[in-house]
């Protein structure tokens, strides 16, 4: 019965019908508004987490119209699936027409609005070559939510909700007023989402966050004018899970195995703490020129404050219950049975270790054995052997943006904008808990033993040089990030006959600089004080329309190529050391093009969309713990050259005035071209090492490249009810750059002075499948107000096999010389999260 199931959805999802199309906003039925009132936000916080080591780059996009992308973002959101396999720096997320992406790594963090499910249902939804009204829409597509309190639903909306995914309960109240005959509106707002370690669905973690939005508006006059301010935040403390290898995943039979907590005292406590706050503020005035041209400007401002601990060691065993050398296969080879150390010992130990690890409290931290080992050290006057570090990504932002939408006749619009912004990042460590010891110094004992204690070059900052830190204290790295942008922009649209076209251009600049707060031992010269400013032109020019067949058949099309400056987060090598820039720091070039048909009749709705994307000159960057060469490793890769290509297929088959089959599915591909340039450093020398990383063919990781779903869907009579089937396939893990360095292979017998390859690791995947989800829910109109039910149930089969992202370990199986380090082998190892078991949340609302 599954295989038929399965196989009749994947007919249905590449059925050769289908589609894609376009535009905006907020749905009007009720049934659907019921839908997307608890669709909007609800999955970036409850199934997909907001850590920076899970894969948190989901892209939403919307079109009332396009029967794929109206219904992909929410659909497959449980496997963090992203839009065209697209980075979200990519997607674009305005509200009132500001731009709100983050400015340094270019994405926007979903947490910043979470929990304002209420007030980001009112979104305007532009595809990548749609015209819209606030942006010349991006690669990946851009989204505008509507803030402005004259606009919300006006009265009382209380909403409670009971879960066993990342919260347990969530609590909101929601008031709009509307405009009164003075002209004036207001929106409050209040949500708070909880989970105790002994509640929430991962087991060692907690949710703790409120959610505040409070505006106001007042129409002047006879509405030619309308000023509002609007202010929201979302603090939040969470604790996190981590991703482990499979073997973990095996002993403790348990694909949501976290290794990050433990017990002190008997009570449970996480490692990985995250704490995230981001007051912002809005302040936007709309000038009516007249009956159809417009002025709108906005002032944005933001201080978020970030922070995430983690658990670190100092001359010392690493703590983690899932390390590699805790492991049975560390001392027996698995892979390989006729492996010479395959003793009978090495059976033994093997045997020695998996019933170790069967025993649940080997699995998790030991806190108390980690005070332990600090009072142990105390008595000889050493340092701290274990401590709780927090790294700090706080940002400080202030962005100005207007737009003017002129009507030039009754076939065509112009619609022009700028925006400027400034941004200041602030980096930094500080010392969380030194769990019981007494002493540690601001030093870098990577270099112990290679250094003496008395060398420059073991001091993270020569200023205060082997400064004591105490609790709060600042140490490691300190540095700030500084970045201005500007941006122009036009559109011009018109309807031509049978044809609907736009023409879009934007050119902008931007400028980034470092400025360094430690002088650090390894760059005494060019770490402390700021940086030079690496400055950068870009823009881009894009086509889209469509032409009306006649009887509901159009084609869609789209042409597009931008200069895209890099982002910040790319552009230094080692920033917590120095101040150096990538060298040869370039634009990306960024060509993309799709083309596709959709269909609109009484009965069906279909889309079908090919588009192809070329991005040229990438930079990425990644920090690891490098274990061959006991140091941190600082890695650039420039030069990237990257493909994106597939197929977006979506249906709507209206079956009855209430019950629809909906079917929408992608088989796309995304991967690197080219063999990257890489620059890296070691923190244990402070010295650049160039090579080349073997990343031709490597994937994008982290996105299932094919996916396919089925909705059956009934909305009628105050009911709606949906079963969904989703299927997930050819799911790639973020590749490690240190096992493909090009130096580390041999040289080919060819004599053509290239290497000989056929080592080099091909890229670790993990596992797709199928996945069953429904939902029930229930309108009830009251003599004052409305009652709705809602019951979305997520993994109805528990599945758990499914793989949601990972990554490779940054460790190498062999030496230099290409013998065998050890028996454990990272290749077959890499880190990986799965999808949680069976999971759901009842909501009940009442609004009057």
């Amino acid at each position: 019965m599954h295989n038929k199931l399965l196989l009749v959805m994947l007919a249905l999802c590449y059925s050769p019908f289908a589609i894609a199309q376009t535009t905006v906003k907020e749905p009007t039925g009720e049934n659907d508004a019921a839908i997307l009132s608890e669709s909007a936000f609800t999955f970036t916080e409850a199934q997909l987490g907001e850590d920076d080591n899970s894969s948190q780059n989901v892209t939403i996009v919307g079109s009332n119209s396009n029967a794929y992308a109206s219904e992909v973002g929410y659909r497959f959101s449980p496997v963090r699936f992203r839009y065209r396999a697209f980075n979200q720096k990519y997607n674009q997320i305005y509200v009132n027409g500001n731009p709100l992406n983050d400015a340094e790594s270019g994405q926007f963090r979903y947490s910043l609005v979470g929990g304002l499910n209420n007030q980001t249902r009112t979104v305007e939804s532009s595809l990548p070559f749609e015209d819209n009204n606030f942006a010349m829409s991006a690669m990946g597509g851009s989204n505008n939510y509507n803030f402005r309190p004259s606009q919300f639903a006006t009265g009382h909306r209380l909403s409670l909700a009971g879960a066993n995914r990342n919260y347990t309960f969530r609590g909101m109240y929601t008031y709009n007023s509307g405009l009164n005959d003075a002209g004036w509106a207001w929106s409050a707002s209040l949500t708070y989402r909880w989970a105790n370690m002994e509640t929430a669905q991962v087991e060692g973690t907690f949710y703790n966050a409120l959610s505040y939005f409070f505006g106001i508006e007042k129409v002047i006059g006879d509405g030619t004018h309308s000023v509002s301010l609007v202010t929201w935040g979302n603090p939040t403390e969470r604790a996190t899970q981590g991703a482990s290898t499979d073997e973990m995943y095996w002993l403790a039979n348990n694909n949501n195995y976290n290794p990050y907590w433990g017990y002190q005292d008997g009570k449970k406590r996480n490692s990985r703490i995250v704490k995230d706050f981001a007051p912002s503020a809005l302040l936007t005035w709309d000038w009516k020129l007249n009956e159809s041209d417009k002025i709108t400007t906005s002032l944005f401002g933001k201080y978020a404050m970030y922070s995430s601990s983690k658990l670190n060691y100092n001359n010392s065993t690493n703590p983690q219950p899932d390390y590699y050398s805790n492991m049975p296969s560390y001392y027996f080879n698995v892979w390989d049975p006729n492996d010479d150390g395959n003793t009978q010992e090495a059976v033994e130990s093997w045997r020695t270790s998996y019933y170790r690890l069967r025993t649940e409290a080997n699995r998790q931290l030991n806190w108390n054995a980690l005070y332990y080992a600090n009072k142990a050290a105390n008595a000889q006057g050493g340092e701290a052997m274990y401590y709780q570090q927090a790294y700090h990504n706080d940002m400080i932002t202030f962005s100005l943006a207007s737009i003017l939408k002129k009507q030039l006749t009754n076939k065509s619009t112009l619609t022009a904008g700028f925006n400027v912004a400034t941004n200041k990042a602030l980096h930094y460590q500080t010392m969380e808990d030194l769990l019981g010891a007494n002493s540690f110094h601001n030093t870098n004992y990577y270099l112990v033993g290679t250094n003496s204690m008395s060398s420059d070059a073991v001091q993270y900052d020569m200023n205060n040089p082997n400064a004591l830190i105490k609790e709060g204290d600042r140490f490691g790295y300190d540095y700030n990030i500084f970045v201005n942008k500007a941006n122009l922009w036009a559109t011009y649209m018109e309807n031509f006959g049978p044809l609907h076209y736009h023409v879009s251009a934007r050119l902008g600049g931007v400028a980034m600089q470092r400025d360094g707060k430690m002088r650090n031992g390894l760059a005494p010269e060019n770490s402390y004080g700021k940086s030079g400013t690496a400055k950068f032109f870009d823009g881009g020019v894009k086509t889209g329309g469509s032409v009306n067949l006649g009887r509901g058949n159009t084609i869609i099309y789209g042409l597009g190529y931008e200069k895209k400056a890099p982002e910040a987060k790319m552009a230094f090598v080692a920033p917590e050391i120095n101040n150096d820039f990538v060298d040869n720091l370039k634009n990306e070039d960024v060509y993309s093009f799709e083309l596709g048909y959709q269909l609109q009749s009484s009965w069906l709705k279909a889309n079908l969309n090919g588009f192809y994307s070329y991005l040229q000159n990438v930079t990425e960057y990644s920090m690891f713990y490098y274990d061959s060469e006991n140091s941190f490793s600082y890695v650039s890769m420039s030069g990237i050259n990257k493909k994106y290509f597939g197929l977006e297929l979506g249906l709507n088959f209206k079956v009855s005035s209430s019950f629809n089959i909906k079917a929408l599915g992608t088989i796309s591909d995304a991967y690197y071209t080219n063999n990257a340039k890489v620059r890296y450093m070691l923190s244990n020398n402070g010295k650049y090492q160039d090579d080349v990383v073997v990343s031709k063919d490597m994937r994008e990781s982290g996105t299932p490249l094919t996916a396919g779903s089925i909705d059956l869907s009934y909305h009628g009579g105050g009911w709606f009810l949906d079963l969904i089937g989703n299927y997930y396939d050819r799911i790639y893990l973020s590749y490690t750059p240190v096992t493909r360095y090009m130096s580390q292979f041999p040289m080919s017998l060819s004599g053509d002075g290239s290497r000989d390859l056929s080592t080099c690791p091909e890229q670790a995947t993990g596992r797709g499948g199928f996945m069953l989800d429904a939902s029930i829910g229930r309108s009830i109109y009251l003599s004052k107000g409305s009652l709705s039910i809602n019951l979305m149930i997520t993994n109805l089969l528990n599945n758990t096999r499914i793989c949601t992202g990972g990554f490779e370990q940054s460790r190498r199986d062999v030496d230099a010389t290409g013998e065998k380090i050890r028996t454990y082998s990272f290749l077959n190892n890499p880190k990986k999260f799965y999808a949680n078991g069976i999971n759901g949340m009842l909501i009940i609302s009442y609004k009057f």
